[in-house]
């Protein structure tokens, strides 16, 4: 068997880390298995998609290192709809029902006022063809239930939540279609998995009540159902369900500094008994995949936690993968020098301006320390290693030692009180940038 996922966004607003997340594991699964990712794009809702957010959802999986195998578009895909829907009507899976909206909710409330669930009673299976024939020649356009067997308990293996049972008399007949013709969401998405020989299905654990009703419609159209896996929600680093979490997205994470590497090592591992690490590389995020490891509590999503594990990204990076992204003229040996005291890669261009200058220093230095080093540079050899040749001539000639030896020079030279090893950072500054700086009062 080959396995195959897929991941269904809708293209009416953004990708959120949310979904970033369900994608990834998607992803990250048929990757470990040698199979396959299919991009599915539910666009069914013609109102609400836009295409803009098609493309965004394609430029968002790129950027993270996830470009699918195959795309498919539910709105090319309606007379498969038609066909399985007449099907099942035929065979009486799906029926009509007349009710409006109000006489739903009316019904709703006295279900509640008596203390019963608001589960639909399957009136419209009572009316006989005279009764459909006049509410239809009255003008009610019918929307469309599928009929949920009541015998057949619904029962599987989550392969994260383990073993999980419903009992279909406590659940309405779903709604699969509008009156007006369109489809809602659960019957097109199990047609599509049929005709797409989904094997595995890997989402959110708000969707485990869809998967019971789905269960039903495979085996109503004869088909094997694909493996479910649902995965615990993400909250806030508040310890809550956060709004905040529906807002981040690519566009967000891009515009803060944060490297794609960075998002895709953090959500592999959210919600998994593995710690989460500075992996660059998504070979070992993916050989290490297994949803056995997976728990059941909900995962907490922490900006802190992503930019740290950024900067550790970044510390870690080669020249080559980034060297189209920095400044001008800045090449392996600035990179390395540099590369320790970034938190995001933006910050790479204020060290590159720190060392082709100008920089601007605040606060007072020693006017005769800086004489006594303006004249030591000036006869070192700096061809070696000039900033260990400036600082131990310096020490011999002034007795100066640790804060007192360095810091002043620090600030002379960089404009800064911190910042990476001198030792790397002198050679670029160079000979003649140095005694500039060192001769500024």
């Amino acid at each position: 068997m080959t396995v195959i996922t897929r991941f269904a966004p809708s293209p009416t607003g953004r990708l959120h880390v949310g979904n970033i997340r369900t994608a990834l594991h998607n992803w990250m699964f048929a990757r470990a298995n040698g199979g396959k990712f299919v991009l599915r794009i539910d666009d069914t809702d013609p109102e609400r998609s836009e295409e803009r957010f098609v493309d965004a959802i394609r430029a968002d999986l790129d950027w993270l290192g996830m470009t699918p195998d195959a795309e498919e578009r539910q709105s090319a895909r309606f007379a498969l709809y038609e066909a399985r829907f007449a099907t099942l009507v035929a065979s009486g899976h799906v029926y009509p029902a007349y009710e409006t909206t109000q006489e739903l909710d009316l019904k709703r409330k006295i279900q509640a006022g008596r203390g019963l669930p608001p589960i639909y009673d399957r009136a419209a299976l009572a009316l006989d063809d005279d009764a459909r024939a006049k509410l239809e020649a009255d003008g009610v356009k019918p929307h469309w239930r599928f009929k949920l067997d009541h015998d057949a308990p619904i029962a599987w293996i989550d392969l994260i939540r383990g073993p999980q049972a419903f009992e279909p008399r406590t659940m309405s007949d779903p709604v699969v279609r509008r009156a007006d013709g369109s489809w809602l969401y659960m019957l097109p998405s199990a047609i599509d998995d049929i005709d797409m020989a989904i094997t595995h299905v890997v989402r959110g654990e708000d969707h485990v009540s869809n998967t019971a009703l789905q269960l039903q419609m495979f085996a109503a159209m004869n088909a094997t159902a694909p493996q479910f896996a649902h995965e615990a929600l993400l909250t806030g680093a508040e310890g809550k369900l956060s709004k905040r979490l529906g807002s981040l997205g690519v566009d967000h994470f891009r515009k803060v500094g944060i490297e794609p590497q960075a998002v895709r090592a953090l959500l592999a591992r959210i919600g998994t008994s593995d710690p989460v690490e500075p992996i660059a590389d998504a070979a070992p995020l993916i050989a290490g995949f297994d949803f056995a490891r997976f728990g059941r509590a909900p995962a907490r999503f922490d900006e802190v936690e992503l930019a740290a594990l950024n900067a550790r990204i970044l510390h870690a990076l080669p020249f080559e993968a980034v060297a189209e992204r920095l400044p001008e003229g800045m090449d392996l040996a600035a990179w390395e020098a540099v590369r320790p005291n970034l938190v995001t890669l933006a910050d790479a261009a204020d060290w590159w301006g720190v060392i082709e200058g100008p920089v601007a220093v605040e606060g007072d230095i020693d006017g005769e320390y800086l004489d006594q080093a303006f004249a030591a540079a000036g006869e070192i050899d700096w061809s070696g290693d000039p900033w260990h040749a400036l600082t131990a001539r310096l020490k011999a000639e002034t007795g100066r030692k640790g804060k007192a030896l360095f810091l002043p020079l620090r600030l002379a030279l960089t404009g800064r009180d911190h910042g990476p090893d001198m030792a790397a950072l002198l050679p670029l500054i160079g000979h003649e940038r140095a005694l500039e700086r060192l001769a500024v009062r």
